[in-house]
């Protein structure tokens, strides 16, 4: 139907396939980067080896969405009437398209995804079979995965799918998975959180404003939603998370399978779990200093003290950015209007004045400036979601947006399984030079 995303979409995919078929044909033996010992070492770190038009990590500008920075994609993205933060629902727009939704075409998305928000009997029985101790994230991955018996590329491809077609029903999977999540995170958080007492969706609000309404928070905390939905929702290509989704959507697993994965990516302890070490070692902080917040020399005199033990300063640093983090600032600038005197964002205000000067002089951080995680937790402990494990659900409720729109597009492009060569230790050692 035209004016629609899946047409646009269509338009737009069909233009794109001469450029990756002619940088195969006639480019394909051109080098992009050469691999070294410690990267073949330390977890293929920097390699050149996957291909995204979604989103960049600029070392300067922090992530961009299609290229364009968050602020512009904040400043540009349709909102909800009276909202500060745009339609989720519009992100998916433009990373899909790479191009900014009007009113119209974004409230076709809104209307998409409440047609298909209602979750299936059978998905709550799987969740409630969980015991109340279960981790969040374990409940979530297998949600989504049970999710797989809807699978309509799965149905398509038995039946005899073109291979120029398989994002169609690929493109069907995503807005149906995607439509559900709210609730499903949501449902999750009330079962194990709040004694099982759920709060049905509202076909009538947008993506961000139903999630806070299932979660029985007021506003703002919709606006909450739509920004860490936003700002959480790619990052390049090869981070565990995308790249899991990546990898396991290139056997041609179902998006429900290849999601599913990604939540098991993303709940390592040294992926998205950040946020909560964040926040819990604020506290901890707090608690030293009696809940007194401590003036500028005090504080400076406790991150010395922590760095010269041995420890870091969660929340701050970067492998890539070398400046502050977009996402920590535009969640910044919402706590400094919303949540002032907040007594852990006054913490965290003075850990963002303190510690990179320190940081520098101590010089062993290549980037001393605050990352998403330094504040996202404190937003979410003041608007009373004070689980620490249930962050990374939300984290990943963002993350399966840009993972769905990457996935559609591997299909669009025929991108082929993905298959790295591995060598053995005695091989790198001849390589080198290295005898017995």
């Amino acid at each position: 139907m035209r004016g629609t995303l899946k047409y646009k979409l269509s338009k737009k995919i069909k233009e794109h396939r001469p450029r990756t078929k002619r940088l195969l044909k006639e480019f394909g033996d051109v080098q992009v980067d050469s691999v070294t010992v410690s990267q073949v070492l330390g977890g293929m770190r920097g390699i050149k080896s996957l291909v995204t038009d979604i989103s960049y990590l600029d070392p300067e500008e922090g992530i961009r969405y299609r290229g364009f920075t968050l602020q512009e994609v904040i400043d540009h993205l349709p909102k909800p009437k009276g909202a500060e933060m745009p339609f989720v629902e519009g992100l998916f727009y433009l990373l899909l398209t790479g191009d900014f939704p009007n009113e119209e075409e974004v409230m076709q998305v809104v209307e998409q995804f409440n047609k298909r928000r209602i979750v299936p009997r059978y998905v709550y029985d799987v969740i409630d079979s969980f015991p109340t101790s279960s981790h969040p994230m374990a409940i979530f991955s297998t949600a989504i995965l049970t999710l797989n018996r809807e699978s309509e590329f799965n149905r398509e491809y038995q039946a005899g799918l073109k291979k120029k077609d398989y994002w169609e029903p690929t493109y069907e999977d995503a807005l149906n998975l995607l439509a559900k999540l709210p609730e499903i995170a949501a449902y999750i958080y009330n079962k194990l959180y709040r004694k099982g007492e759920k709060i049905q969706s509202n076909p009538n609000l947008d993506m961000g404003a139903d999630f806070a309404n299932m979660m029985g928070i007021d506003k703002p905390y919709d606006d909450v939603s739509r920004l860490h939905f936003i700002i959480h929702s790619d990052h390049e290509s090869g981070n565990v998370s995308a790249h899991t989704g990546h990898l396991v959507a290139s056997s041609l697993s179902d998006i429900y399978l290849s999601i599913s994965a990604m939540i098991n990516g993303l709940a390592g302890p040294l992926h998205g779990l950040a946020n909560q070490e964040v926040l819990r070692w604020l506290q901890a902080v707090m608690e030293k200093m009696d809940n007194k917040l401590p003036t500028e020399e005090e504080m400076q005199k406790f991150v010395w003290d922590t760095l010269n033990s041995g420890q870091v300063i969660p929340g701050f640093g970067h492998a890539v950015l070398r400046k502050t983090d977009p996402r920590y600032m535009l969640q910044r600038e919402f706590s400094k209007k919303h949540l002032p005197d907040d007594p852990i964002f006054k913490y965290a205000d003075l850990l963002y004045k303190v510690v990179p000067p320190i940081l520098q002089e101590h010089g062993k951080a290549k980037n001393p400036w605050p990352n998403v995680d330094a504040q996202s937790g404190v937003i979410q402990w003041h608007y009373g979601v004070t689980e620490y494990d249930f962050y990374t659900v939300l984290f990943g409720i963002g993350r399966a947006i840009g993972i769905c729109a990457n996935i559609i597009w591997d299909r669009a492009l025929g991108y082929p399984l993905e298959r790295p060569k591995s060598v053995t230790t005695d091989m790198l050692e001849k390589m080198v030079g290295i005898k017995d």
